[in-house]
């Protein structure tokens, strides 16, 4: 049987068969591990956590504050905590979402027929909350990611003046 001399490894001719079930095999565990990879890294790329300086309603205050200065309109600041706890789900530590809407960046999305199932996704929100660390983090989504992931318009403002100015609202925090 001959041998490779850089390797000195038995070699042997595959069959067109055998090659092709190697690479098959080989594509298989390619896309299962980039499965697994996905899987795993998703909910850190999607999702950002920042730790604020602030106490909780002060956290809010900047927020809301810097969002309106964007030219964004705050719909809502629930107490989600609150709400828990009077439907019955019991005490759980403070969280707010804080509910964005910039109208023209609305606009320009929902006038699109194909991107108007991001509509599920407005309006923004922000969400605001204190751990058992007693440290207040302020949770967003990652805009310029998801904007990729939908391409056309949804990218164009998600993935431009949305993703900047969220960033903006929360420049304040550390990572």
């Amino acid at each position: 049987m001959p041998t490779l001399p850089e390797t000195g490894l038995a070699f042997r001719i595959m069959t067109p068969k055998t090659r092709a079930l190697w690479v098959l095999a080989g594509l298989g565990a390619a896309l299962c591990l980039t499965g697994v990879a996905g899987v795993l890294l998703m909910p850190r790329l999607m999702l950002r956590e920042q730790r604020s300086p602030y106490n909780l309603l002060q956290t809010v205050q900047r927020i809301t504050t810097n969002a309106v200065t964007q030219g964004w309109t705050v719909s809502s600041v629930v107490p989600l905590d609150e709400s828990i706890r009077k439907h019955g789900g019991g005490q759980v530590r403070p969280v707010r979402l804080v509910n964005l809407c910039q109208a023209h960046h609305a606009a320009t999305i929902l006038n699109e027929d194909k991107a108007r199932i991001v509509s599920v996704m407005m309006p923004c929100t922000i969400a605001v909350y204190e751990k058992a660390d007693g440290k207040v983090y302020v949770g967003t989504m990652n805009a310029g990611l998801l904007g990729r992931m939908f391409g056309g318009v949804v990218a164009a403002i998600m993935g431009g003046p949305v993703a900047r100015e969220q960033r903006q609202f929360v420049g304040f925090c550390s990572p």
